[in-house]
């Protein structure tokens, strides 16, 4: 019997900006196809301060821009925010909120203050 190498694959820490916290939330994603807009329901599966991974019966890709609306407990109003994709996994998508407006920085802000006040810690 031969001695057999043995090597091991190095291990990362996984090192994030925001801790994750798992949801299951109803949420609609609004994508631009050519000149209509397809609105799928989806569900929000974790969210963080930076973004949230949903699923979603829709194709996208990385780097597309969609909007994703999420009606707050007890409100009639839903509150729309700009995302990217940035990573898929089938149709689970990682999207990432994008900030660069006054009003993106407003959604997202009442975004983050809805889950915080349902005891999410995401800043």
């Amino acid at each position: 019997m031969g001695t057999e190498a043995v090597t091991q694959s190095p291990t990362y820490p996984a090192v994030r900006r925001w801790p994750r916290y798992k949801l299951d939330v109803p949420v609609r994603v609004i994508a631009q196809k050519g000149d209509k807009a397809v609105i799928t329901p989806a569900r929000g599966t974790e969210l963080n301060g930076g973004g949230l991974n949903l699923f979603a019966g829709v194709e996208l890709n990385d780097h597309d821009v969609i909007e994703v609306e999420f009606t707050p407990p007890y409100s009639g109003d839903p509150i729309r925010v700009r995302c990217a994709v940035r990573n898929r996994r089938g149709y689970n998508y990682g999207v990432e909120f994008l900030m660069d407006t006054d009003d993106d920085h407003e959604r997202v802000g009442m975004i983050r203050g809805v889950f915080m006040s349902m005891g999410f810690r995401i800043l």
